[in-house]
């Protein structure tokens, strides 16, 4: 068992950096945890699952995206805990343990990058790697209170990178100060030191907020009004997403009465359907990825996260193509929408993380909301920060 250490959020502690430099890097003096799904040379890359760890050797190489952030001056000071794997949004390991909400210690922090978001929430890092193929940076940032960014797919190298589902997998980072999380981007992304642009308008997805539990007063119009103010009355627009799914997206039509049995009432039914879409291709690609290993190993899962495995490994290919139609006329349908830029505004979750003590075998069931909310993102490959 390795020891935990500091909210729980690290694997393994270390202190790693590239010789230091005469000249001021755009990251010198900055502090950073990495998911245990990315290789760093001379460290096994545990997956989350000490029967994954037990079978693979150490890493000969670094991940590419961890290297340029040493290469601008950061030092990595440890890997951080994960769910198993990579498959559930809980953040319960029931092997290294569930890293502790800094912000509400009786609540999950979220994962899969658990550890990841709990180091940055807690102090321990200025800022955090983290992978997110359904949500697992941004629902851990939203859990624990700090800031997530999920960049749109490709934009950043998932070479070196554990895949879960290779064709929604990205590297997205967390940070409390937003001057750090964009110091990261521009790191990350290689982009230029550039005046931010103005947006063209910012469309608020009533639908979507309906979905919330908290507010609209703390929410949609407390949004209003700071678009107002930074950018002008003209610039703020609304829409009903779950309408614009449905016209645009008609590949979603062999969805809508698959795989919704647990849909909750109040989501609109092409949101559900667009959910259930995305994780039967991640099922699909995960068993593509890892069904030689699971099969051969037979690890020991954490309840949830082994029903969730097992069910992927059964899947078959069934409506697989429909799932591509329907990301490619989702993200037709955005870029029409958006323009080149405009910003689409919708909750990331719509309510507080489950309690720590709750089943994770319902997980499935208490996500179906969040779900439908974060596979818009997700599905269409954009990018979304959680702030």
């Amino acid at each position: 068992m390795v020891k935990r250490l500091d909210y729980g959020a690290f694997m393994e502690k270390f202190s790693l950096q590239l010789s230091p430099s005469q000249h001021q890097l755009p990251l010198s003096g900055l502090t950073f945890s990495v998911k245990d799904i990315f290789d760093i040379e001379g460290y096994v890359t545990g997956f989350g699952n000490p029967d994954w760890a037990r079978t693979h050797s150490a890493s000969t190489s670094t991940a590419p995206a961890v290297m340029d952030l040493l290469t601008a001056g950061a030092t990595c000071l440890g890997k951080t805990v994960m769910d198993e794997m990579a498959y559930c949004m809980y953040g319960v390991n029931k092997h290294y343990g569930t890293p502790t909400n800094p912000c509400a210690p009786d609540r999950v922090p979220g994962g899969s990058s658990s550890g990841s978001a709990v180091a940055v929430a807690a102090k321990l890092v200025d800022f955090s790697l983290g992978t997110d193929t359904g949500a697992s940076v941004r629902v851990p940032a939203s859990y624990c209170g700090i800031l997530g960014f999920r960049p749109s797919l490709g934009a950043v190298s998932t070479v070196g990178v554990l895949p879960m589902s290779q064709s929604y997998d990205t590297v997205g980072w967390f940070a409390r100060d937003p001057k750090i999380l964009n110091r990261i981007g521009r790191v990350l992304l290689h982009l230029p030191d550039v005046d931010p642009i103005k947006p063209s308008q910012i469309i608020i997805a009533e639908d979507c907020f309906r979905l919330s539990t908290i507010p609209s007063d703390r929410t949609v119009q407390v949004l209003v009004k700071s678009i107002e103010k930074l950018f002008g009355a003209q610039c703020v627009k609304h829409a009903i997403l779950g309408d614009l799914v449905k016209d645009k997206v008609p590949s979603l039509q062999h969805f809508m009465d698959k795989g919704n049995e647990d849909q909750v009432d109040d989501i609109p039914p092409s949101l559900a359907a667009l959910s259930s879409a995305m994780r039967l291709l991640q099922r699909y690609e995960f068993k593509n990825y890892h069904d030689k290993w699971v099969t051969k190993v037979n690890p020991d899962f954490g309840p949830g996260i082994s029903e969730r495995i097992w069910d992927a490994i059964k899947a078959t290919g069934e409506n697989i193509d429909f799932c591509h139609s329907v990301r490619t006329e989702l993200r037709a349908a955005l870029t029409a929408l958006l323009g080149d830029h405009g910003v689409l505004a919708l909750p990331t979750t719509p309510g507080e993380p489950p309690k720590v003590q709750a089943n994770p075998a319902t997980s499935d069931i208490f996500f179906s909301r969040p779900f439908s909310l974060l596979s818009v993102a997700g599905s269409s490959g954009f990018c979304q920060v959680r702030t």
